[in-house]
This record gives structure tokens, sequence and C-alpha cells, in this order.
């Protein structure tokens, strides 16, 4: 957004990766005109919380766990720099595991930093500013028609936050308000390498229609043109950067060979019809 003459306010839990993100954004922006500003924040959302807006806007201190800080956010941007044109909720926190190995603690961590976070910006951003002068929203989801074995909390919290997307694009549209989702599929960053293990991309890569993993990049086009006048007719809806890979079958996650799948009645009490 930066490089179409939008500041930018970056926030992470990482205050070194953001010092060091935001350096890297402003070097590229320097001999640009009128130099948007690229501000960050430290912003501590449970353990593996992220989050980016971009708007004509300021930095400040946020934690999408509480209403209150959310607030704050919205109030001091709009104090800063007097608009919010664009808010790209991109917030999430997840972990690998099978759903019977979620705690309740985990499930709610990950449904409220996806789910309840995304809200809270949303209603804020509406409420201070949006209602009455217009704007632009995209909610960061995760491809998962499929499903997402391993990562049921997240695939409910961001079904949730499709959902909304789809809800707040008819309630806000009177305030001239356009809301749409990004849905990535599998996209490689060195961060999510960290937290997952580089061979789990290598794993994936072979079962992909692209063969390859998407990038950070490819994502924020489509974010930058949903945000934009080019897609000013475009709202509730839902753009997919997966290369296909909801349509190519395959999950990274195979279900084991078993016997154990339920008959119809009819198919017990019959002895003589075999089912292959």
């Amino acid at each position: 957004a930066g490089v179409y003459g939008c500041s930018v306010t970056i926030a992470s839990r990482n205050e070194e990766n953001l010092k060091g993100a935001a350096n890297e954004l402003q070097s590229r922006l320097m001999d640009q005109e009128g130099c948007p500003r690229i501000l960050y924040t430290p912003c501590n959302i449970r353990s593996e919380e992220q989050i980016e807006i971009k708007t004509r806007s300021a930095q400040s201190r946020v934690n999408f766990r509480w209403v209150c800080q959310v607030k704050n956010l919205i109030s001091r941007t709009l104090e800063s720099h007097g608009r919010l044109d664009f808010l790209v909720n991109n917030g999430g926190g997840q972990f690998l595991s099978k759903a019977d190995g979620i705690s309740l603690k985990g499930w709610n961590a990950v449904v409220e930093t996806n789910l309840t976070g995304t809200f809270l910006a949303c209603k804020e951003a509406y409420s201070q500013w949006m209602e009455k002068h217009g704007g632009s929203i995209v909610n960061i989801i995760m491809e998962n028609e499929r499903g997402y074995p391993l990562m049921a909390h997240s695939g409910a919290a961001r079904a949730g936050v499709e959902n909304l997307t789809r809800s707040l694009a008819i309630e806000w549209a009177e305030s001239g308000v356009r809301i749409n989702a990004v849905a990535p599929g599998v996209i490689y960053s060195t961060t999510a390498a960290k937290n997952y293990a580089i061979n789990v991309f290598d794993l994936v890569r072979t079962r992909l229609a692209a063969k390859r993993t998407g990038t950070p990049q490819e994502v924020s086009s489509a974010v930058c043109f949903l945000l934009s006048s080019g897609a000013s007719y475009v709202s509730g809806t839902t753009l997919l950067v997966d290369a296909a890979s909801r349509l190519h079958p395959g999950h990274l996650f195979e279900v084991p060979e078993h016997d154990r799948w339920p008959e119809h009645d009819s198919c017990i009490d019959n002895e003589a019809k075999e089912l292959p």
C-alpha cells in the first residue's frame, strides 16, 4: 500500500522484527514523491499473533483481545492523521493439533484471536470513521473449502470471519464500506517455516497443482487490488490466492486404512450383500 501513497502501520509482538520490516519498507519508498511514513508498534496478541493495518494512520499499541485497546488504536489513528481509509485484518495465531488434542483454552485463544479480534477491529473502524466516511476492509482468512485437518480451531475461526465479511458487506453497504476477504493457499515465509518446520512445505509442495508454494507478495497484491478503486464494485466476496489448490485432490493429512465406517442398517441385515 505504501507504493500507492499510503502511510503504513505494522504491528507485531516482536519489536526487533518490526524495526527491520519498517526500515526495509521505508528504504524501498525513499525515492517516491511524498514518501509515505512507515510506522510500527509492538503488539502481543498471544504467542503467534501478528497484524498489519494499512491506513493513512498512525502507530498505536494494541491487543485485539481487549476491546478498550482496539478503541484506542482507532481513536489514536484518527487523532494523528484524521482519517482511516483502509483496514487489513491479518491477525492470526494457531498451532498444529488433531481436534481431540485441542484444549478449551487453546480453542478459545485461537477463536478469540482470529475471529473476535477481526470483529472488534471492523466494528471500531466502522463506528469511529467508516460509518460516515466509507472505506475498504480486507480480512485475511485461509483456503479451507476442503476443511482443515490438524487446524480445526483456525479453520472454524476463519470460516467465521468469511461469513462475518459477507454479513457486514450487506449491513454497511449504505455507508459506502466495502468488505472482502482474501483466502491464501499454501504460502511460504520465513516466519511460517520457523513455526511449522520447513519440511512441511516440502511435503505439501508436491501436492499442489502449481508445484510451488505462494509468496507473501502474491497475497499482498490481491489485498491491494481489493482495497483499490479497481475493485469499487466488489464487496462481500472472497478472493482465493491458491493456484487452484482447492481443486486439486490430496490433503497433507491422510486418513489411515481402517474398517470402522458404519454401514446402513439394511446392509448389516442383508448378509448376502457385499460392499467393496
